[in-house]
């Protein structure tokens, strides 16, 4: 993967994209982690967001290929959620994949966006693309955010709503163990 990431790295730095192109170092810095599960917890709102604050929470960064890493997020028992993060010509989208469990899809899936020029290494901004305004009128203006905090070994998953943090859940990615899936 890093030789693909570091070739089309220097093609985005080639025709000026380079904001896009920095991203796809936060996809090398996941590689350390795949095959791995981290437990998490809910750092804000500190209680009263079901089912995040009254349930166990879990990532595993299971599937890591040269333009896809698939990132299930478990709450519970509920395995029904994945994010997809996928390189793409337009540069590092994140989607969320919801399933039934029978595999299908729920009625509410693939939403997400690509990420913005303020992404770096460590911290990508995915704000709500069109597909996602149209899907969640209430998430048009809506921003996801990965963070991956070196010193502290915390992986920090965000929503943002009209630029006040919603949602964020920590991983503590110093204690990944391997994956039972």
């Amino acid at each position: 993967m890093k030789r693909i990431a570091s070739v089309f790295l220097l093609f985005l730095i080639s025709s000026g994209a380079f904001a896009q192109g920095e991203v796809l170092m936060f996809l090398e810095n996941l590689q350390p982690l795949c095959g791995k599960t981290f437990e998490g917890k809910l750092v804000y709102p500190e209680e009263g967001r079901e089912p995040f604050s009254s349930n166990p929470l879990s990532m595993t960064v299971a599937a890591c290929t040269e333009d896809t890493v698939k990132i299930p997020f478990i709450v519970g028992t509920d395995r029904s959620r994945t994010w997809v993060l996928t390189l793409m010509e337009e540069g590092l989208q994140l989607k969320h994949d919801h399933r039934h469990e029978d595999g299908t899809p729920d009625d509410i899936t693939n939403y997400g966006g690509v990420a913005s020029d303020e992404s770096n290494a460590w911290e990508v901004h995915f704000p709500a693309d069109e597909e996602t305004g149209e899907m969640l009128p209430r998430s048009k203006n809506a921003t996801w955010s990965m963070v991956i905090n070196r010193d502290a070994k915390i992986f920090s998953y965000i929503l943002s709503v009209d630029g006040e943090r919603s949602v964020q859940v920590d991983f503590d990615i110093d204690m990944g163990i391997e994956s039972g899936l």
